[in-house]
């Protein structure tokens, strides 16, 4: 499969708008992604990533305001956003019925959570404003297996991939996970943001 550097983005904006998976580098660690307005290329994204089907992919958006043309955002949300977006943080959000409505656990039951974040780099917020379109991002590894650490690892793990763009990664802690779907905040996944600093921010609420 063909690597890009930075100034050819547009061909890899082409390619997703195509339906195509690509990987790409983020803060953490290298991730595969796909746009969420296409069933097809979500389609082909649950087939490389050997998914399960009771679990939907995080989705990533160049910014808060598109976070809010998919997901349900209260006053509290917009505080966590405005204190640690774009940064270390997943928020799961209540999804708009109307969004990304075609994701339905293989017919048994529609997914109503999402898990965002805004892109913690420029290439990827460019990518994505782009595209036109969020991002399902998850981790460049098979379900189950340890993340890829190199570029040779990817390609071996995904060779069905449309391409990858060369970068650099931080392969630091993973993001806080944060559950807003209800009305207490519970963090799912500890990372750099501590629950000390988010209850500081809701205090203002």
């Amino acid at each position: 499969m063909k690597r890009y550097v930075e100034s050819q983005i547009e061909e890899l904006v082409e390619i997703l708008k195509n339906d195509g998976v690509i990987s790409v580098p983020t803060d953490t660690v290298y991730g595969i992604c796909a746009r969420v307005s296409s069933q097809k290329a979500y389609d082909k994204l649950f087939h490389i990533k050997n998914r399960s089907s009771n679990k939907i992919f995080p989705v990533m958006c160049a910014s808060s305001e598109q976070i809010k043309s998919i997901a349900q955002v209260d006053e509290r949300i917009e505080k966590l956003m405005c204190a640690f977006m774009p940064g270390p943080v997943t928020l799961v959000l209540n999804k708009k019925r109307e969004a990304l409505s075609y994701i339905n656990n293989l017919g048994s039951e529609e997914f109503h959570e999402l898990a965002v974040r805004v892109a913690p780099t420029e290439v990827l917020k460019q990518l994505i404003n782009m595209v036109g379109s969020p991002l399902f991002m998850t981790s460049a590894n098979q379900s189950g297996e340890p993340v890829c650490q190199t570029l040779e690892d990817i390609e071996k793990a995904f060779p069905d991939l449309d391409g990858i763009l060369e970068g650099d990664v931080s392969f630091s802690k993973a993001s806080t996970i944060i559950d807003c779907t209800s009305r207490d905040v519970i963090i799912q996944r500890q990372g750099p943001i501590s629950m000390e600093q988010i209850l500081e921010v809701l205090r203002e609420v």
